[in-house]
């Protein structure tokens, strides 16, 4: 598996069709709500597995020169629990840190809480509920 930025339009297409595939569509949300306004000025990151095939997107954005945050983190079903998300979390504060960045925050699923907290990510706070019915929390990682 190797972690590296989506480069051209098909990379993009592949980044979102996955994001959308996890995140959106089990609960019945359009095509295209995947995608926000801000993606431009957002750093990509996804997984491949050797064969190419893409196994997990996030993205990370910066609120702050401090505050960085990860949104839709989304890993296929076949490569969940694999390590997967993990990489890509690793990836993602390691780019933070480099620019500048003493934490990132991100706003988990309730059943993705166990995952965040094995990588050392605090709750802060329970903030909204996506679609009525996907409690989030506010969680926190100091980057040290």
């Amino acid at each position: 598996m190797v972690v590296t930025s989506p480069q051209s339009k098909q990379d993009f297409d592949r980044y979102y069709q996955l994001r959308w595939e996890i995140l959106r569509k089990p609960w019945g949300q359009p095509k295209g709500s995947e995608v926000t306004t801000e993606e431009d000025s957002c750093i990509h990151a996804m997984v491949l597995a050797d064969s190419g095939e893409i196994l997990g997107v996030a993205r990370l954005q910066f609120n702050s020169p401090q505050t960085a945050q990860v949104r839709f983190v989304a890993v296929a079903q076949q490569a969940q629990g694999k390590g997967v998300g993990k990489l890509l979390m690793e990836y993602l504060e390691k780019v933070a840190k480099e620019k500048g960045a003493t934490e990132v925050v991100l706003d988990a699923r309730e059943n993705a809480v166990p995952f965040y907290k094995k990588i050392n990510y605090q709750v802060t706070e329970k903030t909204y509920l996506l679609f009525n019915e996907i409690q989030h929390y506010r969680m926190v990682k100091k980057l040290l």
